[in-house]
């Protein structure tokens, strides 16, 4: 579902990704972890080619993000912006920032963008957005604003809205990460429903032990390249570098003390 063949990016001189390479199978979830800086973030925001890269490919369903492939591959022409907004209505992304609409109630936020982008009439974006509160457990919140909400509750209207463009994968970067401490488990209970339904997700989080419960595989990015690839229990059991022993001993201390 998701392909990402020698992915390079650079701010300037500082090389945040470094040749990333790697897939994701339909109904997959992936985790990646890491310290902070060390690439995770970017990768998420070139797969929705909210970052240009400079070097390698990204695929989406089969359908190239950003760049279509000339001459054999060897040259690459940047797509047009209606081709890069078809790409992002197949891969929703959610942030740690929830951005929703301040003017705007739960789920109007949430019916903009299938009534503008994928031409729903009103009545059937409202239904479906309806639904999708109910869902991540607002149904009662509809005509709420923003301000009237937590932050939990206004990022699993994100997720919503996300959602509300029927989108193939999700895309989560940070999702609690501004929230509270006691607002975090409602919003890991949607992303943990979600992988059950099967949606193919790349998450990217610093909660240690939903990462070990929900995902497939667990990506550990270290100065901009993947150093461990593996199933959680595997990764965590026998890490293969001392970068990422490290980290486990840190993950493993803050576990016993919780």
């Amino acid at each position: 579902m998701i392909e990402v063949r020698g992915v390079s990016k650079s701010f300037g001189e500082n090389q945040v990704l470094k040749s990333i390479s790697f897939e994701v199978k339909e109904g997959e979830v992936v985790v990646l972890i890491g310290p902070s800086g060390s690439g995770k973030s970017t990768l998420l925001r070139c797969i929705n080619y909210l970052e240009d890269f400079q070097a390698g490919e990204i695929l989406v369903d089969g359908a190239a993000v950003g760049y279509n492939s000339v001459a054999g591959g060897s040259k690459r022409i940047k797509q047009s912006e209606t081709e890069i907004a078809r790409l992002r209505t197949k891969a929703g992304m959610v942030f740690q920032n929830y951005n929703l609409f301040p003017h705007k109630t739960a789920i109007q936020n949430i019916m903009m963008g299938p009534v503008l982008v994928n031409g729903e009439s009103k009545a059937e974006a409202r239904e479906h957005a309806q639904a999708l509160l109910a869902k991540v457990g607002l149904a009662d919140k509809a005509n709420h604003y923003p301000s009237q909400l937590s932050g939990g509750q206004q990022q699993r209207v994100a997720i919503a809205r996300a959602l509300a463009m029927r989108p193939k994968v999700m895309l989560f970067d940070e999702v609690t990460s501004a929230l509270d401490p006691e607002l975090v488990d409602e919003v890991l209970k949607t992303l943990r429903d979600l992988s059950t339904e099967g949606m193919t997700m790349i998450i990217v989080t610093h909660e240690m032990q939903f990462a070990c419960d929900v995902a497939d595989r667990l990506l550990f990015f270290y100065q901009g390249s993947i150093i461990e690839d593996g199933p959680p229990n595997d990764v965590f059991a026998n890490p293969k570098t001392e970068r990422f022993q490290a980290f486990v001993k840190r993950f493993q201390s803050a576990a016993m003390v919780a």
